[in-house]
């Protein structure tokens, strides 16, 4: 749950109707939306939490939770096998700005089925990073 504190005043206007004065906020245009790879790598680090705290039983269980298939829960949590410094640079991809993704889970999907962080460095700077 999330709490606003936030000055507001009430001025009567009428016998019943009360005007909400209050400062204004400025209008800013939102830079651009997280791009669907980082929230999804982001999700697989959660969902590791939770899986090794016990919260949740197995990675069948998560799924139904997620209310996802498990072969789709697992293409998910492969996300996990990428390097570390991988990892890191899709959770920090810069907005995007318009259109689609430039990089989405498919295209990482050959990257996470190697094992082997050279290799995988190597198909990430191939990817266009």
């Amino acid at each position: 749950m999330t709490t606003v504190v936030r000055p507001i005043h009430f001025a009567v206007k009428a016998r019943r109707n009360r005007l909400v004065v209050g400062p204004e906020a400025p209008e800013v245009a939102p830079p651009g939306r997280v791009p669907r790879i980082a929230r999804l790598m982001a999700l697989a680090i959660k969902y590791d939490d939770l899986l090794r705290r016990g919260v949740v039983a197995d990675l069948s269980a998560l799924a139904g939770l997620c209310q996802v298939t498990q072969p789709r829960m697992t293409q998910i949590m492969n996300l996990l096998h990428l390097a570390p410094d991988i990892q890191e640079e899709v959770l920090f991809l810069p907005p995007v700005e318009e259109g689609r993704d430039p990089i989405h889970e498919h295209m990482l999907r050959d990257v996470t089925r190697s094992l082997d962080w050279r290799k995988q460095r190597r198909a990430w700077k191939a990817i266009g990073r």
